[in-house]
C-alpha cells in the first residue's frame, strides 16, 4: 500500500492520503487509525519524495520557501481549528474549486500552452497557507490544491510536482506534530509499513515524472483532479454513495 500510494503521489504530486487510506479502510482498518498512520508515515515519505525530486532538478528553491513557510502556519492553524469549522460547507466549496482547476489544467494540456520553468508571477504564499490549512482540516489535500493550482497558473508540471512534494514535507512535519497527542503509538506497524513501501517507490516516482512528456503529465494530473473532486462533490450533493 505504501509503495502504490507513494508511486501515485510522487509521480503526479497528489493522492497519497486518498490512495493509502482507501486501501486500508477497504481491508478493515478503522478510518481513524488509517488517517493517523498516513499522517505519521507522510513525514518520511514526503521527505524522501522531495529529496528524489530535488536530485533530479524538479525543485525551485525560492518557490519552495514561499510555499513551505506559510504552509506550516496554515497546517498548525488547521490542526488547532479542525473541530470548530463548518465542514459541510467547506468541503463542497473546496471540491468545486478543485473541479474548476482540474478543467483549467486539462485545457492547458489540450491547447499546449508553453509552461514556465520558474515560479509563477502571482504570490504563492496564500496558496501555501490555504493548502496547509485545508490539508490539516480535511486530513489531506495539499497535493490536489497546491500542485493543481501551480500547474493551472502555468508552471512547468515537473517543477510544480517536485516543489509541491518537497514543501509538503515541512508542512506534514508541522501537522503531525500538532496532531501528535491524537496519533498515539498503537498505529506504528501501519506507519512503518507505509514508510518502507514509500521509501522504495519515491525514486521511481520521481523518475517517472522526469521522463514523462509535459502535456501527457498535465493531462493525467487534470484527469485525477477532476475525478477526485467531481466524485467528492457528487457525494456531498447526495448523488453518489
Amino acid at each position: 500500500m505504501g509503495f502504490l500510494a507513494q508511486l501515485v503521489d510522487g509521480a503526479i504530486g497528489m493522492a497519497y492520503g486518498l490512495t493509502a487510506t482507501s486501501v486500508m479502510v477497504a481491508q478493515g482498518v478503522s478510518p481513524a487509525a488509517a488517517s493517523a498512520a498516513v499522517h505519521a508515515a507522510e513525514v518520511a515519505t514526503t521527505g524522501l519524495s522531495g529529496l528524489a525530486h530535488w536530485r533530479l532538478g524538479h525543485v525551485e528553491p525560492r518557490l519552495l520557501r514561499r510555499l513551505a513557510l506559510p504552509g506550516i502556519l496554515g497546517g498548525v492553524a488547521g490542526a488547532l481549528l479542525a473541530g470548530q469549522l463548518p465542514m459541510e460547507i467547506l468541503k463542497p466549496a473546496v471540491s468545486l474549486y478543485l473541479l474548476g482547476m482540474g478543467f483549467v489544467v486539462l485545457w492547458r494540456a489540450w491547447i499546449g500552452l508553453a509552461p514556465e520553468t520558474s515560479a509563477p508571477p502571482s504570490d504563492p504564499m496564500p496558496l501555501g497557507f490555504g493548502g496547509g490549512f485545508l490539508d490539516a482540516v480535511g486530513g489531506g489535500g495539499w497535493g490536489p490544491i497546491v500542485t493543481s493550482t501551480l500547474i493551472g497558473r502555468g508552471l512547468d508540471a515537473k517543477i510544480a510536482i517536485g516543489t509541491s512534494n518537497a514543501a509538503e514535507f515541512f508542512v506534514t512535519c508541522a501537522v503531525a506534530a500538532a496532531f501528535l497527542t491524537s496519533i498515539g503509538v498503537s498505529i506504528w506497524p501501519l506507519a512503518v509499513g507505509l514508510v518502507i513501501g514509500g521509501a522504495l517507490a519515491a525514486p521511481f516516482a520521481a523518475l517517472a515524472t522526469r521522463h514523462m512528456p509535459v502535456r501527457p503529465l498535465m493531462a493525467i494530473v487534470g484527469m485525477v483532479i477532476v475525478l477526485l473532486s467531481g466524485s467528492s462533490l457528487l457525494r456531498h450533493l447526495g448523488l453518489l454513495a
